[in-house]
Protein backbone atom coordinates (compact mmCIF):
# COMPACT_ATOMS: atom_id res chain seq x y z
CA UNK A 1 0.00 0.00 0.00
CA UNK A 2 1.24 3.51 -0.69
CA UNK A 3 1.61 6.05 1.64
CA UNK A 4 -1.91 8.60 2.26
CA UNK A 5 -2.26 11.47 4.35
CA UNK A 6 -4.73 11.94 7.67
CA UNK A 7 -5.15 15.13 8.70
CA UNK A 8 -6.34 15.03 12.15
CA UNK A 9 -8.53 18.28 14.21
CA UNK A 10 -9.01 18.09 18.03
CA UNK A 11 -12.91 18.90 18.52
CA UNK A 12 -13.48 19.23 22.21
CA UNK A 13 -12.30 15.84 23.66
CA UNK A 14 -12.11 14.22 20.48
CA UNK A 15 -9.96 14.21 17.29
CA UNK A 16 -11.54 14.09 13.76
CA UNK A 17 -9.89 12.97 11.11
CA UNK A 18 -9.71 12.05 7.25
CA UNK A 19 -7.67 10.78 4.90
CA UNK A 20 -7.22 13.20 2.14
CA UNK A 21 -6.68 11.31 -0.96
CA UNK A 22 -9.39 8.84 -0.46
CA UNK A 23 -13.09 9.78 -0.22
CA UNK A 24 -15.00 8.45 2.44
CA UNK A 25 -12.60 7.68 4.85
CA UNK A 26 -13.25 9.78 7.90
CA UNK A 27 -13.11 8.91 11.95
CA UNK A 28 -13.64 10.42 15.48
CA UNK A 29 -11.56 9.25 18.38
CA UNK A 30 -10.61 10.22 21.68
CA UNK A 31 -7.38 9.55 21.13
CA UNK A 32 -4.55 9.96 18.02
CA UNK A 33 -3.28 6.49 18.33
CA UNK A 34 -7.41 5.21 18.51
CA UNK A 35 -8.04 7.48 15.51
CA UNK A 36 -5.13 6.79 13.50
CA UNK A 37 -5.61 2.66 13.99
CA UNK A 38 -9.20 3.63 12.81
CA UNK A 39 -8.29 5.47 9.70
CA UNK A 40 -5.88 2.78 9.00
CA UNK A 41 -8.54 0.17 8.90
CA UNK A 42 -10.86 2.50 7.10
CA UNK A 43 -8.32 2.96 4.62
CA UNK A 44 -7.86 -0.84 3.75
CA UNK A 45 -11.29 -1.70 3.82
CA UNK A 46 -11.99 1.45 1.35
CA UNK A 47 -9.24 0.30 -1.13
CA UNK A 48 -10.38 -3.68 -1.13
CA UNK A 49 -13.88 -2.44 -1.89
CA UNK A 50 -12.73 0.23 -4.73
CA UNK A 51 -10.72 -3.12 -5.94
CA UNK A 52 -13.51 -5.33 -6.09
CA UNK A 53 -16.10 -2.35 -7.84
CA UNK A 54 -13.49 -2.17 -10.13
CA UNK A 55 -12.39 -6.15 -10.77
CA UNK A 56 -16.06 -7.14 -10.94
CA UNK A 57 -17.24 -7.05 -14.90
CA UNK A 58 -13.17 -7.98 -16.03
CA UNK A 59 -13.61 -11.24 -17.80
CA UNK A 60 -12.26 -10.06 -21.32
CA UNK A 61 -10.32 -7.53 -19.70
CA UNK A 62 -6.24 -6.89 -18.46
CA UNK A 63 -4.80 -5.10 -15.55
CA UNK A 64 -1.60 -3.67 -14.69
CA UNK A 65 -0.37 -2.42 -11.46
CA UNK A 66 0.89 1.10 -11.39
CA UNK A 67 2.71 2.80 -9.05
CA UNK A 68 3.14 6.80 -8.72
CA UNK A 69 6.50 8.23 -8.92
CA UNK A 70 8.39 9.11 -6.44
Amino acid sequence: MGQYTAVIRQNGKFRIGWIVEISGVSSQRETREELLENLQSGLEEMLELNRELAYSGMENSSYETVCPNK
